[in-house]
């Protein structure tokens, strides 16, 4: 089997590419610029998906490819749900002309009943045209991802970290079920080699559901550190997400999305990808504890 992994110079596709490459699989990476990418690759193709410069050659020979790209940071007036479903068409365009089996996606869980955000409708229009595209498509839709180079959870790790008070929008009562990451690994890898019965769209999930609030008190417990609460009436996120980017160090452009998406419960719409991709989940504070080591091996927490 030969497999694409885009984004392979970012937290997932690294990671991924060294677990498929375990797994005997060859691997081709695709990235914007080579001096980022440290994960092990079979080959490396540069090219850009957004001018769809060297899909054609990444593609080539390819059974099954990975979507692991996403365009929020730097974005500009919210021009990233544009630039994201231009790049997906582009991509999704060069893989049926290539006459791809399959592709996997991996986007966010989406709110039952509720508006989606900027950032979780244009996950969905991702997901849409990537699996419109191919006869087996696959996505996995998953919460925040618990893992030491997981932008969202260090960007919760840094506020814990250098706040002395957490203030705590309204959103905080709301409630997800933060996955491992080497679950989503897991998922990720199984979705290779799979057969038809994996094709669609899947929730994943860890087993812990929860607060926002209760889960930023249980990685401070982990971090061995205790924040005093404020516990607000409104969310006024414009406003909190440039506050919160400055003081963890993020990209606005990152994080204003990412807090929109949190005014809404962000939960699975079952638990049966587990048992269909023969995954066995990690705990929460299992995958926090890990996190942190990971984290600690390259760079230490003042807090811990």
């Amino acid at each position: 089997m030969r497999t694409l992994v885009t984004g392979v110079s970012g937290y997932v596709g690294g990671a991924l590419a060294g677990r498929l490459r375990d797994d005997g699989i060859f691997v081709r990476g695709f990235a914007r610029d080579p001096a980022r990418v440290t994960a092990e690759v079979d080959e490396l193709i540069t090219g850009d998906v957004s001018t769809g410069a060297g899909l054609e050659a990444a593609l080539d020979g390819i059974d099954v490819a990975y979507y692991l790209i996403h365009s929020m940071e730097a974005a500009a007036a919210g021009a990233f749900a544009e630039r994201e479903r231009d790049a997906a068409k582009a991509f999704a365009a060069a893989a049926e002309a290539a006459g791809l089996r399959r592709v996997v996606y991996l986007g966010g869980l989406v709110p039952g009943d509720a508006p989606l955000s900027r950032h979780l409708g244009s996950r969905l229009a991702v997901e849409h045209a990537l699996l419109d595209a191919v006869p087996e498509g696959i996505a996995l839709r998953a919460s925040i991802v618990i893992g030491a180079r997981s932008r969202s959870f260090r960007f919760l790790v840094r506020l814990i970290e250098r706040l002395p008070i957490m203030a705590l929008p309204a959103w905080r009562e709301n409630r997800t079920a933060p996955v491992d990451g080497r679950d989503v690994l897991a998922f990720l890898a199984r979705a290779a080699s799979g057969g038809p019965e994996l094709m669609g769209s899947w929730d994943i999930a860890g087993p812990d559901v929860m607060t926002y609030a209760e889960m930023i008190t249980r990685i401070s417990d982990a971090m061995l550190v205790r924040r005093p609460a404020l516990d607000l009436g409104f969310s006024l996120t414009p406003i909190a997400s440039v506050v919160a980017a400055v003081v963890a160090g993020e990209d606005f452009g990152l994080v204003e999305p990412l807090m929109e998406s949190l005014e809404h419960d962000l939960l699975p719409r079952d638990d049966t990808a587990a048992g269909v991709f023969d995954v066995r989940l990690h705990g929460f504070e299992a995958a926090v504890e890990r996190a942190l080591r990971d984290w600690e091996r390259d760079e230490e927490l003042s807090a811990r």
